[in-house]
């Protein structure tokens, strides 16, 4: 693996890591964004935080990285109604940068297109180098 990917994937499984454990420390954040029509908020929130923490982890195993990108977009497929629903409904959570702007809520929704990309890369079977150089039969 090349160090770029190296890098990125460490970054990835860092994310997931760092939001699964805050739906634990700040669940209250998550059961505020919860659509209304799901049942049992606390639950999912925990199990979905779960899952987070798991998938981070498995992607950086070799052998369950590709099961666990296709985890991850799952996941982010998932999650996306918490994200409609705090642009539909207008839920504006504090963030370390301050309250969260009505074009944040906006910008939430393609930012998911854009995780499920950066964890598509990961769903590829690993390229082996077979030894070969371009222009050798060898």
């Amino acid at each position: 693996m090349k160090l770029l990917d190296a890098i990125s994937l460490l970054l990835m499984a860092a994310l997931y890591a760092t939001a699964g454990v805050m739906h634990f420390a700040d669940p209250g954040f998550f059961l505020r964004i919860m659509p209304a029509w799901l049942p049992w908020h606390l639950e999912l929130v925990q199990l979905s935080g779960a899952i987070e923490i798991a998938l981070a982890l498995l992607l950086l195993l070799p052998a369950t990285r590709r099961i666990a990108a296709w985890g991850v977009i799952a996941l982010l497929i998932a999650v996306f109604p918490a994200n409609l629903n705090m642009l539909l409904n207008d839920i504006r959570p504090d963030t370390i940068l301050g309250p969260t702007t009505r074009t944040a809520l906006w910008l939430r929704l393609p930012v998911q297109f854009l995780l499920a990309a950066w964890a598509w890369r990961y769903t590829r079977a690993p390229r082996h180098d077979t030894g070969l150089r371009p222009g050798r039969l060898d």
